[in-house]
């Protein structure tokens, strides 16, 4: 066991390195699906005598390549791209909460005040939105500076920060 666990780890951090910095980067469903597939692959291969190291990292690479396609698909098509990548949703606008997007997100305004305190902002008044990533992180954007281009261009529920978009 010590030996085909050794080995095992060995060839899915290779396998990790040469797949590229996507695979292991913040995790969308997906990732996640993939990230627990591949610690279930490598447990079973440790622990289990029947199944052997080749077969083992065989399926390890199998995932791997997998990620590797959906990523690389998702980053040139954007219909597969809607389908397996969820799009950010704004949750405040102007300093107000949009009740309707923290229920569908299942945000609690608590979660969204921190967000904007870590950001160093005193007031919500001081923020121009805060966007749940479709990684699940909250992003907090200050007001924006006069003739620069908006970062709220594909936010879910953007509507309500058009002005954003061409500052007056």
């Amino acid at each position: 066991m010590l030996v085909v666990g050794t080995l095992a780890y060995a060839g899915l951090v290779v396998l990790l390195r040469i797949s590229g910095k996507r695979t292991v980067a913040r995790m969308s469903a997906f990732d996640l699906a993939v990230t627990v597939a591949l610690g279930s692959t490598l447990a079973m291969v440790v622990l289990l005598k029947t199944i052997p190291l080749a077969e083992g990292l065989l399926a390890i690479a199998l995932l791997i390549l997998l990620q590797f396609v959906v990523s690389w698909l998702s980053s040139r098509s954007p219909g597969f791209r809607r389908i397996i990548k969820a799009r950010p949703s704004l949750l405040l606008s102007d300093g107000k909460f949009i009740e309707e997007a923290l229920l569908e997100e299942r945000v609690a305004r608590e979660e969204v005040m921190a967000a904007v305190r870590a950001s160093g902002y005193e007031s919500l008044d001081q923020v121009a939105a805060v966007v749940l990533e479709a990684d699940g992180t909250l992003s907090v954007i200050g007001h924006p500076t006069p003739g620069t281009e908006s970062a709220m261009r594909n936010v879910e529920g953007r509507e309500a920060t058009r002005h954003l978009e061409h500052p007056a």
